[in-house]
């Protein structure tokens, strides 16, 4: 059974009036996951997207991992900064950077700099500013 979370993605008590909806536990379609991973983004959900990425990632073939680790990575980082740990996303970010290429890896490495430097404003995440996913 699913615990009940708030939009951050801390644990409440069973029926807390802050907690929000769950996300699927198993892995969804690539497209679908990216779909669902924005969305929760852009609601300022970021801990839900990478549950969502993770699942993916845990499910793909090998060849395929790095993509989706990196990715639910990146969000790890977005989570700590909403959280007020800095250290833990850049940490995230970094990590999730070393997983990818392109436009993604350099933007995981471009906010982790950012927030290292003291700017803590909330870095908005766009999924989809790389290729696709692998096939």
């Amino acid at each position: 059974m699913t615990r009940s979370r708030d939009a951050l993605g801390r644990p409440l008590p069973d029926g807390h009036p802050d907690a929000v909806a769950p996300v699927p536990e198993q892995a969804l379609p690539p497209e679908q996951a990216l779909d669902l991973a924005q969305a929760l983004l852009d609601e300022g959900r970021a801990f839900f997207a990478h549950e969502v990425l993770e699942a993916v990632w845990k499910a793909s073939p090998a060849q395929e991992r790095d993509y989706w680790q990196g990715l639910a990575q990146l969000c790890v980082g977005v989570t700590h900064l909403q959280r007020g740990n800095v250290e833990g996303a850049v940490t995230l970010l970094r990590r999730g950077a070393s997983h990818l290429s392109g436009r993604l890896a350099a933007w995981g490495t471009a906010e982790a700099a950012r927030l290292a430097g003291g700017d803590l404003t909330v870095p908005l995440l766009r999924l989809r500013d790389s290729a696709a996913p692998p096939p």
